[in-house]
């Protein structure tokens, strides 16, 4: 299982500590807070948290990669299903 974190990534919404998960080192499922749908065990996907957050594991998140690369596209609070219509 790799452990560390890949890199600081700035958003618009601050900077994040963003780890990959490989596939093979993905062994629960989670909530993707990108899409609301469920990252199966075994599916590559990220962990990010905030990075003035030192310490604090409860602000963890696990997204799908994609889901991650478009946050910004998407909004603050934009929580979309993968069938729902697109706006704009």
């Amino acid at each position: 299982m790799r452990k560390g974190v890949d890199g600081v990534q700035q958003w618009q919404d601050g900077e994040w500590m963003v780890r990959s998960i490989f596939g093979g080192a993905a062994t629960k499922a989670y909530r993707c807070p990108g899409c609301m749908q469920e990252i199966r065990a075994g599916v590559a996907h990220v962990v990010a948290w905030p990075a003035d957050e030192r310490g604090d594991l409860t602000d963890r998140r696990h997204w799908h990669t994609g889901c991650w690369k478009a946050r910004d596209r998407r909004g603050p609070g934009v929580e979309r299903s993968r069938n729902a219509p697109r706006y704009g």
